[in-house]
């Protein structure tokens, strides 16, 4: 039986986020990776409501030791759900995590029709502002040229700034595997090295010339640290 991954993405992120992954090691893991239900009508904490789904995927699929890799808030996510359910997983891979400091500058309200405002903030998630194709730009003023998506991100980033993890931090025994860009101008370098203090059983890279996004940005070099970690 295959180790089974699953793939948690941003809040402005999209499956497409991971394909770099999915390439590499589709043929030897049981790789899931849900589009998070961030932008459907649900009451309460978008957080609490999130672990709700994610923990309903496991369950449905009877996913067993699984290993949880996020970027952003797909990371957040991924601590919350490891901190609450412990025995459900067997590895932790965080990349750009939210959950202690975010640099979030992207909530410009007036500027969100603007495309050239959000090229710019797709940009800056980058080291090289030519990650930040036309396809990607789409992606994002879609979301924020809805005003139904538009105020479920607002939400969602409300309750990540809320959601500070630093003490349940200590508490998470699972092995913890941090891949971070060294250029990270969302979540720099230092919340890095903070996550890696707070965590038990944690290892760090910095990737040189990457920015929030390594395994978009930087994936031959984010599978290759990767794959003793999620195979040994």
């Amino acid at each position: 039986m295959k180790q089974s991954i699953i793939l948690l993405h941003g809040l402005f992120g999209g499956l497409s986020n991971w394909n770099g992954v999915i390439d590499h090691f589709e043929n030897r893991f049981d790789i899931h990776v849900p589009q998070l239900p961030l932008y459907e009508k649900y009451t309460g904490d978008t957080l609490e409501y999130l672990i709700e789904f994610l923990d309903g995927l496991v369950n449905s699929a009877n996913l067993q030791n699984v290993i949880l890799i996020g970027n952003s808030l797909g990371g957040h996510l991924a601590i919350r759900y490891t901190h609450l359910y412990p025995h459900k997983v067997s590895k932790l891979v965080l990349t750009g995590s939210s959950g202690l400091y975010e640099n979030t500058q992207f909530g410009s309200f007036l500027k969100r029709g603007n495309r050239k405002y959000i090229h710019e903030r797709v940009a800056y998630t980058f080291y090289a502002p030519a990650i930040a194709t036309d396809e990607l730009v789409d992606e994002v003023m879609r979301v924020t040229t809805d005003n139904n998506k538009c105020l479920c991100s607002i939400k969602a980033a409300k309750s990540a700034q809320r959601d500070n993890v630093a003490a349940r931090l200590p508490e998470i025994s699972t092995p913890v595997f941090l891949i971070w860009g060294n250029d990270d101008h969302i979540t720099p370098p230092d919340v890095a090295v903070e996550f890696k203090t707070l965590l038990p059983n944690a290892q760090l890279i910095m990737l040189s010339e990457c920015g929030h996004a390594p395994m978009m940005e930087k994936p031959d070099e984010f599978n290759s640290v990767l794959e003793p970690f999620i195979t040994e």
